[in-house]
């Protein structure tokens, strides 16, 4: 098995086996992310909500970026958040896998953002497969909407609510449905 650190691993974009000897790992992670989001969660100071986040992520959160909590993140290290971004109400981000949110996103409420899933076969289903999502600028995600692994929304895009988007978005054009197509250009 490989030996190296199980974050960079998942970084990479590497599958992790059931049964990986570092696996523990992501769930110390998990729960010490937990211990933070239950402060941030339970704030309703904005500059409480990004100081908390910033030590979720590991990085800088600009003072213009917006969180209605609650937001739900696995890790959290995985994560980054550019400048002036909304995150509005009861999102959760799975991020083993990595997120990249760039300037000027607006996420609406109860959207989910996954980049992490699990293979089709049973007998290998309790294995992790990391694929980053990266929401480019200018991007807005409607509420309800998943984004699912390996998925790139494009600048300009609109992601309609409710969509589930398993496929990269092309910048400028609206998406919808399940699976999400492309409605328009904008």
């Amino acid at each position: 098995m490989d030996k190296s650190d199980i974050f960079e691993r998942l970084r990479n974009g590497e599958i992790i086996p059931a049964g990986d000897p570092q696996g523990y790992r992501m769930r110390e992670a998990s729960y010490a992310t937990k211990k933070l989001l239950v402060q941030m969660n339970n704030s309703s100071d904005p500059a409480k909500i990004r100081d908390l986040l910033s030590r979720i992520t590991g990085s800088m959160i600009d003072e213009s970026v917006a969180v209605f909590t609650p937001l739900y993140i696995n890790y959290g290290k995985h994560t980054t958040i550019g400048k002036n971004v909304f995150i509005n109400f009861n999102c959760t981000f799975l991020d083993l896998g990595g997120i990249t949110i760039e300037d000027n996103v607006l996420i609406g409420p109860n959207v989910s953002i996954l980049s992490e899933g699990h293979p089709v076969s049973p007998e290998d289903r309790h294995s992790l497969v990391p694929k980053s999502i990266h929401i480019k600028k200018n991007a807005w995600i409607g509420a309800g909407a998943t984004i699912l692994q390996g998925v790139t929304i494009g600048e300009n895009a609109i992601v309609a609510a409710g969509a589930v988007v398993s496929k990269d978005v092309p910048d400028n054009t609206i998406v919808g449905g399940i699976p999400a197509k492309v409605i328009k250009s904008t």
